[in-house]
């Protein structure tokens, strides 16, 4: 499923409180996606690495109780006591299997020890898949059967309005709106150290956002990505000198329109990205009278793009003109 479906279908088992599991290749937003879902709904988030835990980091440790002369367990300060909010295992499938068990109860019972989840609290897994090179064990059968699973495939689409909303370098999103199966070049049979996902882009942006000098720029580029990669996204970079200016663009005053591919995706998402950052009716309007001038099927990507991200534009006369002309190509 995409990234958006997984988030609708979430959305309402968070809300019944049915325990899901999100299976996906490592670095794709897995556990961005339930954040996000949290966020969204203003709860709280709790997110548990099982991999990096003892059984009795969950179920707490044993001590004597004096009043009732028996043992009883000291549950952790980390679970959550009241309110509501998504309690998030990551890696489940790669914690220890004496682990697994003690997630196990919690998952079943909704409590473990002397503790109990309060009834506001939903539970979300996730966990990379066997064949994703990663430590897993399988999960068994029963710990299985707890779960409604999601398998959560990579979309370029999800992931580019996902990086318009948030204010990833435009430069990133036309490489990968020029080069999509760049997004994502994970390959299990292959012993790669860098490999470029949703994730190591988002580093890449943090990575052109600091300033570091460009004789470093291909190397630590690479170190996230993959040479490979890096060197590809550098040359295509590069054209963002040859585009037309994108603010006289959305002031009405240039009529430049490139004819190179690789311009034309710099280009578009370029657009995009400038009108969400301080958007107006004005501005929005030159933008679509600019538009007739392009070839069409980047007329309509910019016009779609901001669409996907909200933008309105069916009031305005010039969206109606626009309209006219590409009918064709939206049909």
């Amino acid at each position: 499923m995409r990234a958006s479906e997984v988030t609708k279908a979430l959305e309402a088992l968070v809300v019944q409180k049915v325990p899901t599991f999100l299976w996906g290749a490592p670095g794709i937003g897995k556990s961005s996606i339930v954040k996000s879902i949290a966020k969204e709904r203003s709860i709280g988030f709790i997110d548990l690495r099982l991999a990096l835990m003892d059984p009795t980091d969950l179920k707490g440790i044993p001590f004597y109780d004096k009043e009732s002369h028996s043992a009883l367990w000291a549950p952790p300060a980390f679970l959550p006591r009241e309110g509501e909010g998504i309690l998030f295992l990551d890696e489940l499938n790669s914690a220890a299997p004496a682990v697994q068990s003690s997630a196990y109860q919690l998952i079943l019972d909704r409590a473990i020890g002397e503790y109990r989840l309060p009834d506001g609290w939903a539970i979300v897994a996730a966990g990379n898949r066997e064949s994703d090179r990663g430590v897993t064990y399988k999960m068994p059968a029963p710990l299985a059967n707890r779960f409604v699973h999601f398998e959560l495939e990579v979309s370029v689409e999800d992931w580019r309005s996902w990086a318009y909303g948030v204010g990833i370098d435009a430069r990133i999103i036309a490489y990968i709106s020029y080069k999509s199966e760049h997004l994502f070049t994970f390959d299990a049979k292959k012993q790669q150290k860098s490999f470029a996902t949703p994730r190591s882009w988002e580093y890449v942006h943090n990575i052109l956002q600091s300033g570091i000098e460009a004789s470093l720029l291909l190397d630590v580029i690479a170190g996230a990505v993959g040479r490979e990669v890096a060197v590809s996204f550098l040359s295509f970079i590069r054209v963002m000198d040859r585009l037309p200016d994108i603010t006289a663009i959305a002031s009405g005053s240039v009529r430049e329109y490139p004819s190179e591919i690789d311009v034309l995706y710099a280009l578009s998402s370029g657009v995009v990205s400038h009108y969400l950052q301080n958007p107006d009716d004005e501005k929005l309007v030159n933008i679509l009278n600019y538009t007739l001038g392009l070839q069409g099927e980047f007329a309509v990507l910019i016009v779609q793009d901001m669409q996907r991200e909200g933008v309105k534009m069916e009031h305005l006369a010039a969206f109606k003109k626009w309209v006219e002309q590409f009918a064709y190509l939206l049909a």
